[in-house]
């Protein structure tokens, strides 16, 4: 039986957002591996409630610190053992799920749940220079350092999860989680998130 994952976003007025980061993800309950999606919300103002309702998403009111809606949200993942943390806006590009399900197959046959997280390359919308440049960026960075920007995603067992002690309060949270489990943890996948152009 494949590893089934739980996808994490963390929303605050994310309405806008919101849709077609969960419109990218249907493919991935169809193909049965993503089980649950969880918006973890720090008191959105607008419609972001409701479109949790209509998708069918477990929605978490939480604290409007990231790092406590993060960490709320990954517990109130009941369903899968992978966590697919998301940033609202963010659209896995269509394939996604063969690549997730190639990396979670591998792993798993491999015994290493414990040991490897994942990250998606980043895309932007739009033409000209600055989107290519800021995508340029952020794959230098991630070669430099190993470690991704949180836009990109990081799908993480909830074994390593735990094991690193998950996210702590704080508007970094993301960031020192990323820290923590190191350059050589962190696998590149080959497909890409699309992101709202860097001019917006």
């Amino acid at each position: 039986m494949p590893a089934l994952i739980s996808v994490v976003i963390p929303t605050l007025d994310s309405e806008r957002q919101i849709v077609p980061t969960l419109s990218a993800l249907v493919s991935g309950a169809a193909a049965g591996i993503v089980r649950d999606v969880v918006l973890a919300d720090g008191g959105s103002r607008d419609e972001t409630e409701a479109v949790a309702d209509a998708a069918g998403c477990i929605f978490v009111q939480t604290d409007p610190d990231l790092g406590v809606r993060l960490r709320a949200g990954a517990q109130a993942a009941a369903r899968g053992e992978w966590l697919l943390f998301l940033d609202p806006g963010g659209m896995l590009e269509e394939g996604w799920t063969r690549e997730v399900r190639k990396f979670l197959d591998t792993i798993g046959r491999a015994g290493h749940a414990d040991r490897r997280a994942a990250t998606f390359r980043i895309a932007y919308e739009g033409f000209g220079m600055k989107p290519r440049l800021a995508e340029a960026a952020a794959s230098a960075r991630l070669v430099l350092t190993g470690r991704p920007r949180a836009e990109q995603g990081l799908l993480i067992s909830k074994l390593l999860y735990q094991k690193i002690g998950g996210h702590q309060k704080g508007a970094n949270a993301h960031r020192r989680l990323i820290a923590r489990l190191g350059r050589m943890r962190i696998v590149k996948l080959r497909t890409r998130v699309l992101l709202e152009s860097p001019d917006k």
